[in-house]
């Protein structure tokens, strides 16, 4: 774990530095992509050894398979191979040398690599295989028209910015970063024209690296000093729970779980900082004129916190890894999205069966929350008094959900997550079950968001800033003319 921060701190420096010495107006982008693969290489063999060899092998591997099998049918062999090997190194760690330890591990920068692997090969296969027409919007804009180099493949997969923590980008993206075109792009999809005369100098990212070296500090502060006093395990222990009440067990469940989020919000918020430190993440300007420096960002704390459904807080926790389940797996299921989307989830984070525990409650959790939401909630949303109180009790009812949800996440094995469910007889599930038998699912699973925009009283605000990226979509290839790519993703962004 220290060697991980010790890492992510000097990409941090090496970010300034790429930006500084090595921008796109300075150096070819064949230099770039050699630096930051050389330098991600380097930190992968400080912070794990000879172990690093399988981020290569992964990597190297899953490109033959690209150029041998072909368009057709290489995002299904890259996906089976890169989720197989993946799962492997993980029953290796797990259940050969250290089960149980919570230390950083390779597997942890295997995982974000799988999903660019699987990522890309989807994008190839719909950009050279698909027709135009048969592609959703997202799919047309994040298509990718033409093979990646060897080089420009190991960059993606293996850039000093993102090997350790992530978060997981576009190859569009990140190709467009890399040959300096992202600013002059997001800049003419701000003004809507296709003929903008662009700037030649970048925004700075100093501000928006600050902001997050702030979050990261407190949250490692929080983490270091709060944590520890309220641990996820004390909800087991037997004497607790034979003398605490009712009430007491669901607050301290509550602000156990609340406790715990901040080791992921550390991590993940320093992994933004770095990449924007070296001029990447850059998504236009807000109705105010602001930069924002928010495209690959991973969560957003305050709506986690103050989340008032199950889709919500899952909407903005671990965002790019379900922006990826959403393309490989939701938007491409054939039948039951949301059941294939939880199961390929819990594989891909590994072999503990508390994941699988946990997902598979997901999945109540999820078709019983849609249910309520779907049936009830209309009645709630004409007066503002009403509707305060409805996100209230909301708030409280989905925060209990998500930590009743993801205690075996946290305690890993069977026993303990069955003596905890156990112990509160299984109530949340029960419930579930009993919601999906009176309540119908009015709309499919991909249908009407119709009551999904009406916005708890709080985050409203918020939503309405984030709406942008949910429906914003990757840019740039080298086929294709800038004059194309624009008109796609303004239109994307419209829709």
């Amino acid at each position: 774990q220290v060697n991980f921060v010790v890492c992510q701190l000097f990409a941090l420096l090496a970010a300034i530095w790429f930006r500084t010495y090595l921008h796109s107006s300075k150096t070819s982008p064949f230099i770039r992509h050699v630096v930051a693969t050389l330098l991600g290489l380097y930190l992968a063999l400080f912070c794990f050894g000879w172990y690093a060899l399988h981020f290569v092998i992964q990597s190297g591997i899953s490109y033959y398979i690209m150029i041998v099998i072909g368009v057709e049918n290489m995002h299904k062999y890259c996906f089976v191979f890169a989720l197989g090997y993946l799962t492997v190194c993980q029953i290796t760690r797990v259940y050969i040398f250290d089960y149980g330890q919570y230390s950083a591990d390779f597997s942890g920068p295997m995982m974000i690599i799988t999903q660019k692997i699987t990522s890309l090969a989807f994008e190839i296969h719909d950009g050279m295989f698909r027709k135009n027409e048969d592609l959703t919007p997202s799919q047309r804009c994040l298509a990718v028209r033409r093979m990646p180099s060897l080089l420009e493949y190991l960059s993606y997969n293996c850039n000093f910015m993102g090997i350790l923590a992530g978060p997981l980008c576009s190859y569009k993206d990140y190709i467009t970063f890399i040959e300096g075109r992202s600013y002059q792009l997001q800049q003419s999809e701000a003004n809507g024209k296709e003929d903008t005369k662009f700037e030649q100098t970048d925004p700075s990212p100093n501000i928006a690296v600050a902001q997050k070296l702030l979050i990261c500090g407190l949250s490692l502060f929080f983490h270091m000093t709060i944590t520890k006093t309220l641990p996820v395990e004390y909800n087991i222990d037997d004497n607790f729970r034979a003398t605490a009440s009712w009430p007491l067990r669901f607050f301290y469940l509550y602000v156990s779980l609340m406790a715990a989020r901040p080791k992921y919000y550390f991590a993940w918020t320093l992994a933004d900082a770095i990449n924007n430190a070296a001029g990447f993440g850059f998504r236009g300007y807000d109705k105010n004129g602001v930069t924002r420096w928010d495209l690959i960002s991973n969560l957003r704390i305050q709506q986690i916190e103050f989340s008032t459904s199950f889709k919500m807080f899952l909407d903005n926790w671990n965002i790019q890894t379900a922006l990826w389940l959403k393309r490989v797996c939701y938007e491409r299921a054939t039948f039951s999205p949301t059941i294939q989307t939880f199961i390929l989830s819990a594989i891909w984070h590994g072999v503990y069966p508390g994941y699988y525990l946990t997902f598979l409650t997901g999945i109540l959790m999820t078709l019983a929350a849609r249910a309520i939401r779907n049936n009830i909630r209309h009645y709630f949303v004409e007066s503002p008094a009403v509707k305060l109180c409805y996100d209230i009790i909301t708030w409280m009812a989905t925060q209990v959900a998500i930590s009743y949800t993801v205690v075996p996440f946290v305690l890993l094995s069977v026993k303990p997550s069955f003596t905890f469910y156990s112990s509160c007889y299984f109530c949340l599930h029960i419930a579930s079950i009993l919601v999906l038998l009176v309540f119908p699912l009015k709309r499919t699973q991909r249908g009407s968001k119709r009551h999904e925009s009406i916005q708890p009283v709080w985050s409203k605000k918020l939503e309405e800033e984030n709406l942008l990226q949910k429906n914003s979509y990757s840019t740039t290839n080298n086929s294709f003319s800038q004059k194309q790519e624009i008109t796609c993703r303004y239109r994307a962004l419209k829709q």
